[in-house]
């Protein structure tokens, strides 16, 4: 099963996104949905560091004794 489509599935899909928003708001819902990538890759990014962090000073400290 191949999930990547080929060139003329992104044709079709260009072509029903023009006529769904105009060509002429094309840059602005493009520029909006490259906003919300970039978005969501800092925030996974800033999540995973904080999670490592939280897993090294987790790791660092002596186990208490009993």
């Amino acid at each position: 099963m191949n999930i990547i489509p080929g060139p003329w599935e992104l044709v079709i899909i260009l072509v029903i996104v023009a006529m769904l928003f105009g060509v002429g708001r094309l840059p602005e819902v493009f520029g909006a949905v490259g906003k919300g990538i970039r978005e969501f890759r800092k925030e996974s990014s800033t999540a995973e560091q904080n999670a490592n962090k939280k897993a090294d000073t987790s790791t660092d400290q002596p186990a208490a004794e009993s």
